[in-house]
């Protein structure tokens, strides 16, 4: 089984599966994607050969795995607010 798409939208990040099973998540798991501009989060790409995602605007990786056990980020608060302020320092630039 391996990722064959994947959608957002304003709350939910979906991920179709190569044997027809789709797996839906709130983008609150994942708070880089859940701050990240909708056409951010529409330029991703498949990794490990469909194993995993990467959104490489967010630098956020996601598990097929991850995903199936249902798995949120596990990025702490610290790392996500030093990522935050970047992303401000550098809209603002």
């Amino acid at each position: 089984m391996l990722i064959q798409d994947v959608s957002t939208d304003d709350d939910t990040l979906t991920v179709d599966l190569s044997d027809g099973r789709s797996i839906a998540a709130p983008l609150a798991w994942y708070p880089r994607l859940w701050h990240g501009t909708p056409d951010e989060r529409s330029r991703w790409r498949l990794i490990g050969s469909g194993q995993g995602i990467h959104w490489p605007d967010l630098d956020e990786d996601i598990s097929l795995e991850g995903l199936i056990l249902g798995r949120p980020s596990n990025e702490s608060q610290k790392s996500l607010n030093r990522w935050l302020s970047a992303r401000s320092h550098s809209a603002s630039s």
